[in-house]
């Protein structure tokens, strides 16, 4: 009597482990499934709409993807499913190669890279505004301006150099508001001589770039 007691206590307890075994591997083709599943949802939504989310997107596929990761050690044969979250990482991968372009920045206009370059990067915007230049920093802002002038001077076009006396007049315009604001006499010094370097590098220039776009022209 007691032998058969034992013999129907282990074989509960045989069947009890059989169930969880089955409870945790069927938990984690859910687990696995799941993560596919969100993978081809998120595929299927237009990027317009996902602009506003990515951050959100993002750190749901991580945890989605680590659980389905960690859940292949549940499974007694997990080949088809680490093919299957194989596939899903490839096609979210590529998904989200689209997505980075789509949410990128748009690249600043040819006139925009000029000031940047002339000035630093959105320093200068459609506002003109030098508002930012003042008696401690003007030296220095000339000095950039000139000194970019100078290493690119061969390869502005005409509109170009239009843009770039454009700006040299407003930027003069700020200096004439800023004498009065506590320039030193030094400063002041260095900026006439940068000034000097300018106005026949422009002049030249200019006139260069113009009588080669007519030669384009006429051929």
């Amino acid at each position: 009597m007691k032998s058969i007691k034992i013999a129907t206590g282990i074989t509960l307890l045989v069947l009890g482990l059989a169930s969880c075994k089955d409870e945790k591997q069927e938990k984690a083709q859910k687990t696995i499934e799941s993560y596919v599943v969100y993978v081809d949802s998120v595929k299927n939504i237009k990027s317009e709409e996902l602009k506003d989310n990515w951050n959100d997107v993002e750190a749901e596929y991580n945890r989605r993807a680590e659980n389905a990761q960690l859940a292949l050690a549940d499974l007694k044969d997990n080949t088809a499913e680490t093919a299957k979250i194989n596939a899903s990482k490839v096609k979210y991968e590529e998904f989200k190669n689209e997505m980075t372009v789509a949410l990128a920045p748009p690249a600043p206009s040819p006139k925009q890279q000029l000031r940047n370059a002339l000035f630093g990067e959105g320093k200068i915007g459609d506002d003109m505004s030098f508002a930012w230049v003042n008696a401690q920093n003007i030296h220095s802002v000339y000095q950039q301006f000139v000194h970019t002038v100078e290493d690119n001077k061969d390869r502005y076009s005409r509109e170009d150099w239009d843009e770039i006396k454009l700006l040299y007049e407003a930027l003069d315009s700020r200096k004439n508001t800023v004498e009065k604001e506590g320039l030193t006499a030094e400063d002041n010094r260095k900026i006439a001589g940068l000034k000097v370097k300018f106005a026949p590098m422009y002049t030249v220039n200019r006139m260069g770039a113009k009588s080669e776009e007519n030669r384009d022209a006429k051929k």
